[in-house]
């Protein structure tokens, strides 16, 4: 399977981090194939370059996962979910990356490096990586993000 890596330069060390754990010694049942999308220094760039690169990827099909990473996360998050393929989610912590994936389908896992322990990360992709979506229930739910015609209030 593979996943593509991205930040803006607040992200970059963690970024750097995660792609190391995932190629030394992935902490999953199966490898990774990686795909780095940048940047390749603390250089300041924006967010929304890397972002796009790596929305694009996910949205045709070039990728099965995305992890992006900046300063909170909200930024990569905001500019990431822009694409109708994709379901990122802003997660600080295992436990909602994992409900990211058993009840979102997410695609795309966004972190904030300047919100979380480097550990906390690392633990938090691992679960996004290796845990499945439940479908059932959830999946008339999901379903709906992707509609073109969605409404746009309650009724």
């Amino acid at each position: 399977m593979r996943i593509g890596l991205a930040s803006d330069h607040a992200g970059y060390e963690l970024k750097e981090m995660l792609k190391k754990a995932l190629q030394e010694s992935p902490p999953l049942p199966y490898s990774w194939e990686i795909e780095d999308f940048g940047p390749a220094s603390m250089d300041a760039v924006d967010y929304p370059d890397y972002a796009f690169r790596l929305g694009a990827a996910l949205q045709e099909g070039m990728l099965a996962r995305g992890l992006l990473i900046c300063g909170s996360g909200i930024g990569m998050s905001i500019a990431v979910n822009r694409f109708s393929k994709v379901r990122g989610a802003l997660c600080n912590n295992a436990a909602m990356a994992q409900l990211a994936r058993q009840h979102n389908d997410a695609n795309c896992l966004i972190l904030g490096a300047r919100m979380m322990k480097p550990e906390e990360a690392l633990m938090a992709m691992t679960v996004f990586l290796e845990t499945p979506f439940e479908g059932g229930r959830h999946q008339r739910r999901v379903d709906k993000l992707g509609h073109p015609h969605a409404p746009t209030s309650a009724k």
